[in-house]
C-alpha cells in the first residue's frame, strides 16, 4: 500500500481509503469484519464512515459493526484512521426533533458522544460535516470544534459535499480563532464522469490545503464495465447505472470508455479508481466494497500505471471543465 499525507497535517493515510457505507444494509457484521480485517492487512488505514449509515430506524448501526470489530482488539484501532460525519438527524424514525441534525454546537457535542459510544472508541481522528449547516456560523461550529479538540475527542476536522466558496469561509474563519487548524479534508463526489468539482472545489481544497476524499469513485457503478457485464451476463444493470445508460449518448460514452480500456487490457474499475490516483490534490478515493473480492479489484488499482496514451484517451472521452476561472469565462 502507499500512503501519503491528508492536506497539510503531518498524518500519513492509505490512498485508498475504506467505505462502510455498505455495512448493515448489505454486508452483514461477520463479512464487514472480515473486509475491515483483510483492509487492514492490506495495509489501508483511513476508514470513512458516519453517523446515519444503516439508514432509516437502523441509522447509526454501521458504527457500531466498527466499534464491534475495534471490541475485537488485536490493534484494531491503534492502527486505523477513523473519520465518521455529522449533519443528518439522529432522532427517532419518523419523528424528527428540533436540534438533533446539523450543525449546531448542541447537535455537534451531542453527535460526537454519540458516535464515541456506538464506536466504542474515545477519540475520532478526522470528525466531518456531512453537508452545509446554511443556518448556523462557522464561529460557533469552530468554538464547538475547539472543545472538543482540548477534550481530546476529536483530532482533525474535514467537510464532506462543500462547494469551494464554503471551503474558503470555513477556513478564513478558523484562520482569525487562535489555534483553530480549520478543515483538512474535502470528501466530494469526483469522478471520470463527474469531473465538476474541478472547476471550484478541488482548487479550494489546493489552496487551503485540504485533502480531496472522492465518493462514488465507480459513479454507482457506471465506470465498473458495466456494459460488458450486462453482455457476459446476460442480465441487464439498475439504479443509477440503469438509469444514465437509458441515455442513448452516454451509452456511447461509457461503450467508448469500455472499448478504450479492452484495447489495453485494463479492467475498468481499477483504471477509473488508477486515473482519480493521478489526479492533483487527491488524497484518495473512497472504496466501499461489499465482498472481498471487489476489495481486491480496488487494491490492484493503487499499484496500477495508466499510460499517457490511456490517460488522454480518457480526456479526450470526459473532457474535464478545465481550469478555473477560463472554466466560468470562456
Amino acid at each position: 500500500m502507499k500512503y501519503t499525507q491528508l492536506g497539510r497535517t503531518g498524518l500519513k493515510v492509505s490512498r485508498l481509503v475504506l467505505g462502510t457505507m455498505n455495512f448493515g444494509p448489505q454486508t452483514d457484521e461477520a463479512d464487514s469484519h472480515a473486509i475491515m480485517d483483510a483492509a487492514l492487512d492490506a495495509g489501508i488505514n483511513y476508514f470513512d464512515t458516519a453517523n446515519v449509515y444503516g439508514w432509516g430506524e437502523n441509522k447509526g448501526r454501521t458504527e457500531s459493526i466498527i466499534g464491534n470489530w475495534f471490541a475485537k482488539g488485536g490493534d484494531r484501532r491503534d492502527r486505523t484512521v477513523l473519520a465518521t460525519k455529522v449533519y443528518g438527524n439522529m432522532g427517532a424514525e419518523g419523528d424528527p426533533w428540533p436540534n438533533h441534525d446539523k450543525l449546531s454546537a448542541l447537535n455537534i457535542r451531542r453527535a460526537v458522544e454519540a458516535s464515541l459510544k456506538r464506536l466504542r472508541t474515545d477519540y475520532i481522528d478526522v470528525y466531518q460535516f456531512h453537508h452545509v449547516d446554511r443556518s448556523t456560523p462557522f464561529e460557533e461550529i469552530w468554538q464547538a470544534v475547539d472543545v472538543l479538540v482540548q477534550q481530546g475527542k476529536i483530532l482533525y476536522v474535514g467537510s464532506s459535499n462543500f462547494p469551494g466558496y464554503k471551503i474558503a469561509q470555513a477556513n478564513e474563519i478558523a484562520a482569525r480563532r487562535s489555534g483553530t487548524i480549520g478543515l483538512v479534508s474535502e470528501q466530494c463526489l469526483y469522478n471520470l464522469a463527474e469531473r465538476r468539482a474541478e472547476m471550484e472545489v478541488v482548487p479550494a481544497a489546493e489552496e487551503y490545503g485540504l485533502g480531496v476524499i472522492p465518493w462514488s469513485p465507480l459513479h454507482g457503478g457506471l465506470l465498473g464495465g458495466v456494459i460488458k457485464k450486462e453482455v457476459e451476463g446476460g442480465r441487464r444493470s439498475s439504479g443509477r447505472s440503469a438509469d444514465a445508460l437509458a441515455n442513448t449518448a452516454v451509452r456511447a460514452q461509457i461503450q467508448s470508455y469500455e472499448d478504450l480500456l479492452e484495447k489495453h487490457g485494463l479492467e475498468p474499475g481499477e483504471a477509473a479508481l488508477a486515473w482519480l490516483l493521478t489526479r492533483p490534490g487527491v488524497t484518495g478515493p473512497i472504496v466501499g466494497p461489499r465482498t472481498a473480492e471487489q476489495l481486491e479489484s480496488a487494491l490492484r488499482a493503487v499499484e496500477l500505471e495508466l499510460s499517457e496514451e490511456v490517460l488522454e484517451g480518457l480526456d479526450e472521452i470526459f473532457p474535464g471543465p478545465g481550469p478555473s476561472p477560463e472554466a466560468f469565462a470562456w
